[in-house]
């Protein structure tokens, strides 16, 4: 059932005049995620007629965007994602480890979105990596999930990777599991110094490089010598690493993976009303017992604070290290299952070729072709092509 208000209503009734008014700061690709945004599920994109066979009900179905921005178009791609992670789960406790980065390091990340994501997983992959491998702690190759995060609940600009983490790894000489401590993983204090030293000298080489642009505010930063100090402070300023506690049981893992891996800014369920050119959403407020509070921002600061989360093209906010890493995950995961004594997974036949409908069914439970009339079934039965955008109104000047 489609949501009373989505943010695609938001962006089609005042895209255009955000567009007007910071045209000059949006680039390609977030022009392009609003224009996918708005044009989803709409005659703009084409789709197809139903009727049902039971009732008559006669309904036009229009296409996604697919954008991975876009709140409405994350479900199958989702399922399928989690259909594939569920195989590769090994009968051991996981852990959430979580790793953030400091308000300026978020500020330059903002202008550097890709160079400083890169950095961020690559600083936090290699220190559960070290740590990990590291005798005093587990002496283990590790494997983890790192999902990338770049909002908070009020939407504000807060780059993090979140991590699900099997607890414990492989020995270096590959003939035993490793397991690591009842309720414990690896040590935060140790794998936030550890986070910290690789970020500040990934930073030191970009910017030796030339890669790291200082646009705005940030002009003064430019200088060597003021990049030096600024960094200086960075590296003696606080680095948040957290580790919660171990899930329950791999339904749980597979239940938190489902939530977070493909998730956008805001879902559409957050939001609550567009009066008067402000949007309400809820929010959760961490700081007072994740009570549930409404924000009001105007049309234009929402907006604002959605396009800051989109992606550079071709980024992969999804990434797996150690040995889930994708070059070795099969290879690998069969050697854990045998240092665990666990049988491998039955081979299955290569299911027969499915209709992205019976594939959404199977995998979520949601079956689009149910009549919202009478239960019985809707079947295509008209194509419906592309319609071009509307064109902007002429306005005629009789001065």
């Amino acid at each position: 059932m489609r949501p009373p208000l989505e943010v695609a209503d938001i962006f089609r009734h005042y895209g255009p005049a955000y567009r007007q008014s910071h045209g000059e700061h949006l680039d390609g690709t977030t022009r392009r995620v609003m224009a996918a945004i708005e044009a989803c599920r709409t005659p703009q994109l084409g789709g197809h007629v139903e009727q049902c066979t039971t009732c008559g009900h006669v309904r036009c179905a229009y296409n996604s965007c697919r954008d991975r921005h876009c709140p409405k178009c994350q479900g199958l791609a989702r399922a399928e994602w989690l259909e594939a992670r569920q195989a590769e789960l090994l009968p051991v406790p996981y852990f959430h480890v979580v790793f953030t980065v400091p308000a300026a390091v978020a500020d330059l990340a903002f202008f550097n979105k890709e160079l400083v994501y890169t950095i961020l997983f690559r600083a936090s992959a290699e220190a559960l990596r070290t740590v990990g491998a590291d005798d005093g702690y587990l002496g283990a190759e590790i494997g983890a999930i790192g999902v990338l995060h770049t909002w908070g609940q009020t939407l504000q600009h807060h780059p993090h990777v979140h991590y699900i983490v099997p607890g414990g790894g492989i020995a270096p000489d590959q003939t035993r599991w490793v397991p690591c401590r009842p309720g414990f993983f690896l040590p935060v204090r140790v794998l936030s110094r550890c986070y910290r030293d690789l970020f500040v000298q990934q930073l030191r080489t970009a910017f030796a490089a030339g890669a790291l642009r200082f646009p705005g505010a940030l002009a003064g930063q430019s200088d060597p010598t003021a990049f030096a100090a600024w960094l200086a402070s960075v590296a003696e300023s606080e680095w948040v690493v957290y580790a919660k506690p171990p899930f329950a049981g791999p339904e749980q893992v597979l239940g938190y993976l489902g939530r977070y891996t493909h998730r956008v800014a805001i879902a559409n369920s957050r939001l609550v009303g567009l009066e008067h050119g402000q949007v309400s959403f809820t929010w959760k407020d961490y700081r007072h017992e994740s009570k549930t509070k409404v924000m009001t921002l105007e049309t234009d600061e929402f907006i604002r604070r959605f396009l800051q989360h989109t992606l550079p093209d071709g980024f992969h906010r999804i990434r797996h290290i150690g040995f889930l890493a994708n070059g070795h995950r099969t290879a690998k995961l069969a050697r854990c299952r045998e240092l665990l004594a666990v049988p491998p997974p039955s081979p299955e036949e290569e299911p027969p070729p499915q209709r992205w409908q019976d594939r959404l069914r199977d995998l979520t439970g949601v079956d689009v072709e149910v009549c919202p009339s009478c239960g019985g079934r809707m079947v295509t039965c008209g194509i419906l092509k592309p319609q071009p955008p509307p064109r902007p109104p002429m306005w005629c000047d009789s001065s």
